[in-house]
């Protein structure tokens, strides 16, 4: 199975990018994020050589659950996720 544990976008009016532990944030020139979440597995500040297929796709369902199901408690961030 194929893993998603790298990116390399270019984005219209992107300023930069940072790559974290699981997840690659691409800062726009309007003050947008757009978040990737990979499939990199991380354990004790180490980021192990192999990922788990799916496990981006999975997290990022949950998080996008989750904000949905609070908006109206709490604003946050979200405006669209694939």
């Amino acid at each position: 199975m194929n893993t998603i544990t790298a990116t390399n976008f270019s984005f219209p009016k992107q300023k930069q990018v940072y790559k974290g532990k699981v997840r690659d944030v691409y800062t726009l020139e309007d003050d947008r994020l757009v978040m990737i979440v990979t499939d990199r597995l991380s354990a004790f500040d180490v980021v192990l050589p192999k990922g788990i297929p799916y496990k981006g796709q999975i997290l990022n369902q949950l998080a996008t659950k989750m904000m949905k199901a609070t908006e109206d408690i709490v604003p946050n961030w979200l405006e669209a996720t694939p």
